[in-house]
C-alpha cells in the first residue's frame, strides 16, 4: 500500500469519453508516494520508501513483448493499481511489482518529480519510435504538457532545429522556454513558415502532441521526404481524417507511425534523466492542488489557458 504524495493531472484524465464508459473511476496514473505496509514475502521493500509506480505492466514473454511491442501487450491492458492515483492510497498488486512496475525513487528526486516519470516514459517511447537522430529538424504540433516534454527531450538529446505550435500564447511562451526555437501560432502556421524558419526545408520528423484535426492536417503536411510523423495525442472519438495518398507516400519514403504509454525500461530512462537533472521538470509545474480541489485541477488542464502541468497532493 502506497500513501500517494503527488499525482499529476494527466491528459487523457479529462478525455471525457475514454474514461465516461468506466465510471465511477478513480483517474490518477502519475503518482509517487511512501510505502505505507508491505505485504508478505517482499522484504526488499520497507516502510516508509519513497517510490514511484507504474499502473500498468506488461508480461514480457508474449509475441507483442518479444517484438518490442510491449505497450500492445494484453496483461499491460488489464493491469492497473487499486482504484487510482486520485486519493490518499493506492494498493499495488502483485503482479505490478513482479514485472517491474515500481520504482525507488533517489532522495535528490521529489514526489512532485517523480510525477513525470510515466509521461517522460512515453515521450521516451514516441521519441524512440520516431527514430529522432541529433541534428534533425523536429516540429511539434501541439504545445500542452506533452508537447512540451517532447520539444525539450528533443532539445537534450540534440535534435537540431525545433518548430512548436499551439493556438494558446500561453503554451507557445512554454514551448520557447523549454527549447523550440519557433513558436509559431496554429491559427498561423502554415508549411511555408516552417520552410522560413528551417532554411527551407519541412521537418524530419513530425510529432502531434494535440488531438486537433486541424493541426493533424497541418502535420501531415509538414513533414520532409524521408521524414517520420508521430502520431502521439488522441484524437475525439469519432475524428476521421482524409489522407493525401500520394503525396504522402508516393515517391517520398514517409513514415507514420504511433506510441501508447511505456515499458518498464523506458519508466527507468525516464526517472535517471530526471534524477541527472537533464531534464527539467520541475519548471513545468504551474500548480499544486490539495484532493479536495481536483476539480479545479482538471478544468485548469483542459482549458490550458495559463496551466503546463497540474498536481495533485492527495494527502494534504
Amino acid at each position: 500500500m502506497v500513501r500517494v504524495l503527488a499525482s499529476g493531472i494527466c491528459g487523457s484524465d479529462v478525455m471525457e469519453w475514454y474514461r465516461l464508459h468506466k465510471a465511477p473511476l478513480v483517474l490518477g496514473h502519475e503518482i509517487a508516494g511512501t510505502i505505507e505496509e508491505v505485504g508478505e514475502g517482499l522484504s526488499h521493500f520497507a516502510q516508509g520508501q519513497r517510490l514511484a509506480c507504474a499502473h500498468h505492466v506488461p508480461c514480457g514473454t508474449c509475441n507483442y513483448c518479444k517484438s518490442g511491442h510491449e505497450t500492445v501487450c494484453e496483461t499491460l491492458r488489464r493491469t492497473n493499481f487499486d482504484p487510482g492515483g486520485f486519493c490518499e492510497f493506492v494498493r499495488i498488486p502483485k503482479i505490478n511489482i513482479d514485472l517491474g512496475g515500481v520504482f525507488p525513487l533517489p532522495e535528490a528526486v521529489s514526489f512532485d518529480e517523480a510525477t513525470f516519470v510515466e509521461p517522460l516514459a512515453c515521450v521516451l517511447r514516441g521519441q524512440r519510435l520516431a527514430r529522432i537522430a541529433k541534428g534533425q529538424t523536429v516540429a511539434v504540433f501541439g504545445s500542452g504538457i506533452a508537447g512540451i516534454l517532447h520539444i525539450h527531450l528533443a532539445k537534450v538529446m540534440g535534435a537540431g532545429t525545433i518548430i512548436a505550435t499551439d493556438i494558446l500564447p500561453f503554451r507557445l511562451q512554454a514551448a520557447a522556454r523549454f527549447g523550440a526555437d519557433s513558436s509559431i501560432s496554429a491559427k498561423e502556421y502554415t508549411p511555408e513558415r516552417l520552410r522560413d524558419v528551417n532554411q527551407g526545408r519541412l521537418a524530419d520528423v513530425v510529432i502531434i502532441s494535440t488531438g486537433a484535426s486541424q493541426a493533424v492536417m497541418q502535420a501531415l503536411a509538414s513533414v520532409e521526404r524521408g521524414g517520420t510523423v508521430l502520431f502521439f495525442a488522441p484524437t475525439e472519438k469519432d475524428t476521421k481524417v482524409p489522407f493525401p495518398l500520394n503525396e504522402l507516400f508516393w515517391r517520398t519514403e514517409i513514415t507514420l507511425t504511433s506510441s501508447y504509454g511505456a515499458a518498464p525500461f523506458e519508466y527507468q530512462q525516464a526517472l535517471d534523466l530526471i534524477a541527472g537533472k537533464k531534464v527539467d521538470v520541475r519548471g513545468m509545474i504551474t500548480h499544486r492542488l490539495p484532493l479536495s480541489e481536483a476539480g479545479l485541477g482538471f478544468r485548469l488542464v483542459s482549458e490550458g489557458k495559463d496551466s503546463i502541468k497540474v498536481i495533485i497532493h492527495p494527502n494534504e
